[in-house]
C-alpha cells in the first residue's frame, strides 16, 4: 500500500502552492502532525498533513478497517495581517488527530471545539466543518481507497456553535449568507441569530 502523503502534500502544492512555513506536532500515541501554510492574495491557508495517512473508522467498530474508511485533511482560509493566527497551528494539529485520538469521523456539518480560542485574541473556540471541493480538489486513490477529502474549517464564536447545535449545520451557514459574513475575518463578531 502506497503512502499517500507524499500525494496529498503534492495535491496541496497544486492547489496553493509553495508553503512558505510547516510546522509538526506529535501527540503521545498518535502518528505526526504538520500543518503547512500558504500565502498568497491576502489569504493565509493553513492545511494539517498527516490526518489521512490511515482511514477514519467507526467508533462502533471492535477492529479499525486499515485499509477502506473516509480520508480527510483539514484546511483554514483567513484574511492575512489582522491576527496572529499562525499560533492555530497546534490547535489544527489537535484536530486533525482528534481520529487517532478519539476514534472521530470528521465529516463535513460536524462541529470541532478546541476548549480555547483558535489563536490569541481569537472570538472562536470551535470550527464548523464544511464541503469538501472548493479551494482543493478530492485526491482520488487507488481501490480500494476511500479518496483523500480536503475539508474546509469555519471558524465560529461559542454563540454560534451553540445556535448550530439547536438549529443545525446549513441554517448557520444560511445565516452567514443573509448577513454576508466575511468567514476569513479572524477577528469577526458573531453572527446576529434572534
Amino acid at each position: 500500500m502506497a503512502d499517500v502523503l507524499p500525494l496529498v502534500e503534492a495535491r496541496l502544492r497544486t492547489a496553493l502552492g509553495e508553503p512558505d512555513a510547516r510546522a509538526a506536532v506529535t501527540f503521545l500515541g498518535t502518528d505526526r502532525i504538520e500543518v503547512l501554510r500558504f500565502q498568497g492574495g491576502g489569504i493565509v491557508c493553513y492545511a494539517t498533513l498527516g490526518m489521512s495517512a490511515h482511514p477514519m473508522a467507526d467508533p462502533t467498530a471492535v477492529v479499525a478497517d486499515p485499509v477502506e474508511g473516509p480520508r480527510a485533511e483539514l484546511i483554514l482560509s483567513v484574511r492575512a495581517g489582522i491576527a496572529d493566527t499562525d499560533k492555530a497551528l497546534r490547535p489544527l494539529a489537535v484536530l486533525a488527530a482528534s481520529p487517532q485520538v478519539e476514534g472521530l469521523v470528521v465529516a463535513p456539518g460536524a462541529s470541532l471545539d478546541v476548549g480555547e480560542p483558535l489563536w490569541p485574541g481569537a472570538p472562536f473556540t470551535s470550527v464548523l466543518v464544511a464541503e469538501p471541493g472548493g479551494l482543493v480538489e478530492d485526491l482520488e486513490l487507488d481501490e480500494p481507497l476511500d479518496p483523500v477529502r480536503f475539508l474546509p474549517l469555519l471558524p465560529m464564536t461559542p454563540n454560534e456553535a451553540a445556535w448550530k447545535r439547536v438549529h443545525g449545520a446549513q441554517a448557520l451557514h444560511e445565516r452567514w449568507l443573509n448577513q454576508e459574513t466575511d468567514l476569513r475575518d479572524p477577528s469577526r463578531k458573531s453572527v446576529p441569530l434572534e
